[in-house]
């Protein structure tokens, strides 16, 4: 049977997209893919946003959402603001010049996006795309069903 290193190419091609998307001179700090999927969420919903909302929409833990709200508020995309009802729960506000710089690397990921599905025909697409979608469930549940395992196994021990 071939042997297939599924991970190592899926990281390659990351890799690759990355420092495509991410190596722009022209900004000193571009936004990161996540950063971009958080502008993105706050400049879709017309309700305010708090870190919570990040964390399940993103599929993120606590700690990654708060370490990139963190650095995107260092370099000016973003404000935290305190709300009226709990001083601890603060707002996720962007900045003005921040809804432009979403723009301008949307059109790049766009362009980005063109290159790499060059020459792929729409059928390949679909397979490749129901592939993903197969893989994220196949990770989901066994990330579901090794949790459970775990939670089962501490109560035993208890």
């Amino acid at each position: 049977m071939e042997k297939y290193h599924v991970l190592y190419e899926i990281r390659s091609l990351e890799k690759l997209l990355i420092r495509s998307f991410i190596c722009d001179h022209e900004i000193k700090t571009p936004p990161t893919p996540t950063q971009m999927q958080i502008i993105e969420y706050i400049l879709s919903v017309n309700t305010e946003v708090y870190q919570k909302d990040l964390e399940a929409v993103l599929n993120l833990r606590r700690a990654t959402v708060s370490g990139v709200l963190q650095t995107m508020e260092k370099n000016n995309l973003i404000e935290r603001v305190a709300t009226t009802n709990d001083a601890r729960v603060k707002q996720i506000i962007l900045h003005p010049r921040t809804k432009k710089l979403f723009l301008e690397h949307q059109r790049k990921l766009e362009q980005i996006e063109k290159i790499i599905i060059k020459n792929i025909d729409k059928k390949d697409l679909e397979a490749f795309s129901s592939v993903l979608n197969t893989m994220k469930k196949n990770i989901k549940e066994y990330s579901s069903l090794h949790q459970t395992s775990v939670a089962v196994k501490e109560e035993r021990r208890k």
